[in-house]
């Protein structure tokens, strides 16, 4: 349903449960990213034209900005990153059960803060419990730890489904699932990405993709989300925004606009796709622009780092796949090969680092405009959703070409 990029070997220093965000990385240049699919049907997936370089004019700094410079704003700066220690997606559990060497590669995963999905297979009678518990578990009675999750509940059928429309008592239970997850949430740091896929509302990019039948009522109903969890004083909203190379910048401003990023603190970039650092730098710029342009106001964005540590377009990935499953891309067999799966860089709020292919224009944008790093994509589990493959975290904890330490800046 889902997919996402991976990451090099890392040293962490876990904090009684807790990662602090920042993180100093070195890896190799990354590739060109990736090209968007309709995870139902990734073969058929159309392709847009990519984003022009930006070219706002900006000085080149001498010496790299901070992101507590850059982007004073930034909610996510400071205090440590929670990790998540559930169940959900099964890689803590492997963790704890595992020994030696496979312990140390999963340790690559397990102990980096991950957004925590909470999807349509919780009940929505259940849900204000659910996330109760895993906050408090998370947090650990530390008021300042980051809670970060998805709110991924626009497609109780699945996404393959979406040409059946929301009947009435679908979009009031959505609706309920939301004013649940806002009274539990309450005045806990929260970091939200907000439907992964929301893309899927816009129009199909080519002929034989399923078109959503009510992209207008989803929209409101994220509409309603947005504007719901933004009233929370201290959580951060970011919207799906699909891929650089999935909808071209008038489209996703439409969806956003339509799905009230105007509430929100901007929005999410890479959650299912495999596409490099600097082509998602460029194309948020780009959509920042087209917002500000609308009158949504001054937004910023996330980045999707989970499994793009040798990225790839959909064009390049059936190229090399011609039968393939891109949702289900190959992990990489070494750290050497390229156009695989493979863990990227870790998790952190210092967004202008080296190591990523950025131009010193990149890394000037990335510190003004991109909030951070997040690992919102899941490449440990199969087709990105379900279930856990211990074979597949495993590789991408091995193949990963990058070398990170996790310090206490960002």
């Amino acid at each position: 349903m889902l997919r996402r990029p991976p990451r090099r070997s890392v040293t962490l220093l876990p904090l009684a449960g807790l990662l602090v965000g920042g993180v100093v990385a070195v890896a190799p240049t990354p590739a060109q990213a990736s090209i968007p699919r309709d995870l139902a049907e990734p073969t058929v997936a159309a392709k847009e034209k990519p984003a022009k370089p930006h070219t706002k004019e900006q000085a080149k700094p001498k010496a790299r900005t901070t992101p507590q410079l850059a982007n004073a704003s930034n909610p996510l700066v400071g205090g440590p990153w929670a990790v998540y220690k559930g169940d959900q997606d099964g890689v803590y559990p492997a963790y704890l059960r595992a020994g030696g060497a496979d312990k140390a590669l999963l340790a690559k995963v397990a102990l980096n803060p991950r957004v925590r999905w909470f999807h349509p297979g919780i009940p929505t009678s259940q849900l204000g419990a659910k996330m109760r518990s895993e906050i408090a578990a998370q947090t650990a009675g530390n008021p300042d730890a980051l809670v970060q999750m998805a709110f991924f509940r626009l497609w109780p059928h699945g996404e393959g489904a979406r040409n059946r429309p929301l009947s009435g008592a679908e979009q009031a239970d959505y609706r309920a699932a939301v004013d649940a997850a806002v009274a539990a949430i309450g005045s806990t740091r929260t970091a939200i990405i907000l439907e992964p896929d929301l893309a899927l509302t816009a129009p199909p990019m080519r002929k034989g993709v399923m078109a959503t039948a009510d992209p207008g009522v989803r929209q409101s109903l994220v509409a309603y989300a947005a504007k719901r969890f933004s009233e929370l004083p201290r959580t951060s909203v970011y919207l799906d925004a699909g891929d650089a190379d999935w909808l071209t910048l008038d489209k996703a401003e439409t969806v956003l606009r339509n799905s009230g990023v105007q509430y929100a603190r901007g929005f999410a970039l890479g959650a299912t796709h495999y596409g490099s650092v600097p082509m998602e730098v460029s194309y948020g710029v780009q959509l920042v622009d087209a917002l500000r342009s609308a009158g949504l106001g001054e937004k910023h964005f996330v980045i999707d780092t989970a499994d793009n540590g040798r990225p790839f377009t959909f064009a390049d990935y059936y190229a090399k796949h011609p039968r393939g499953n891109f949702d289900n891309a190959e992990t990489c067999a070494s750290s050497a090969e390229e156009r695989c799966d493979t863990l990227g860089h870790v998790p952190t709020w210092d967004t202008g680092v080296d190591g990523l292919g950025l131009t010193d224009l990149q890394k000037q944008q990335a510190a003004t405009y991109v909030d951070g790093y997040l690992w919102f994509g899941r490449p440990w589990l199969v087709n990105q959703a379900s279930p856990f493959s211990l074979e597949r975290t495993l590789q991408v904890a091995r193949s990963t070409p990058y070398s990170q330490t996790n310090v206490t800046g960002g």
